[in-house]
């Protein structure tokens, strides 16, 4: 990539920061123009032809994807508050719009999330933050650790990938009663199997809490367990955090293979260390570690 390529693609970068961090504000073309350093005359079609949005669509579904998973992981807001924060000056607006987009109320979609029409109407959104933030790694990246046994509280998800939000939603409730919020556990995911090539019905997740008290199988099916200690080679994600594909073929693709090492008989697992929509996406933190012998 040429020099000057590689500064228009960091100005770019910098609208969309800009955008996941003012969510709240007023990003108005002639504002993200600004931060981008372009002119205002030209921004709209620079943008559009770099992302296949434009500007108004970008925030809109940025907006909007913020305002799903509030209502689908945080209980602790209104509708109103979420509609309001999204940009709607009026709850049935925003109802209207979300009907719309994901087929369901928002009332609705609090209560049982329908994920794969959600899944289809953030594909263009999706595509286009992957144009130009996605994580990129070198072997510098990564490091070999010696980690602590950690004792946790379990619970599976075995089924559809596309399912595992209602699983997260479940672990978030259950989080919740019983006092392991994330501010003072710590939040963990084992990937059993790879969802590429695992039959949907097969694959297998544990979403896991940090904590020492242990638990019999309950009525959620929460039992305790431990992620075992040892080397592991750590590799840390910074953006999206919800794909963590990338970062694991590289792990098994181009770091493992050089590195002279042996993966141990413990699956990949990850940590994660802040999330969207807490933090901006752009900014949300998960680290991947690859057990070793």
């Amino acid at each position: 990539m040429t020099t000057a390529l590689q500064y228009y693609h960091d100005r770019m970068k910098r609208a969309l920061d800009h955008i996941d961090r003012h969510l709240d504000d007023q990003l108005d073309l002639e504002a993200v123009s600004a931060v981008a350093a372009f002119s205002k005359f030209h921004f709209h079609r620079q943008f559009t032809a770099i992302f296949g949005l434009s500007v108004h669509r970008y925030v809109q579904l940025s907006r909007m994807k913020r305002a799903s998973f509030r209502l689908a992981y945080r209980d602790d807001q209104t509708v109103i508050q979420i509609a309001m924060d999204a940009g709607y000056d009026a709850p049935d607006a925003f109802a209207r719009a979300f009907r719309q987009r994901f087929g369901q109320s928002p009332s609705s979609f609090r209560k049982s999330p329908d994920w794969e029409p959600w899944l289809a109407a953030f594909g263009p959104l999706t595509d286009a933050r992957s144009k130009l933030m996605q994580q990129t790694f070198n072997a510098s990246d990564v490091t070999i650790q010696e980690v602590s046994p950690i004792p946790v509280a379990i619970m599976e998800h075995r089924g559809p990938p596309a399912k595992v939000g209602e699983t997260i939603q479940q672990f978030i409730a259950w989080r919740k009663a019983n006092g392991l919020s994330p501010r003072t556990s710590e939040t963990f995911n084992v990937f059993h199997c790879d969802p590429r090539t695992t039959d949907p019905s097969d694959y297998r997740l544990d979403l896991c809490a940090g904590t020492e008290r242990t638990f019999d199988a309950d009525d959620q099916g929460v039992v305790s367990g431990i992620i075992p200690g040892g080397r592991c080679a750590v590799l840390r994600i910074v953006g999206n955090t919800d794909d963590l594909e990338p970062a694991a073929l590289y792990l098994y693709r181009d770091w493992l293979p050089k590195s002279g090492e042996e993966a141990r008989d413990f699956p990949l697992y990850c940590q994660r260390v802040s999330f969207f929509p807490e933090v901006p996406e752009h900014e949300a933190v998960a680290d991947l570690f690859l057990p070793l012998k």
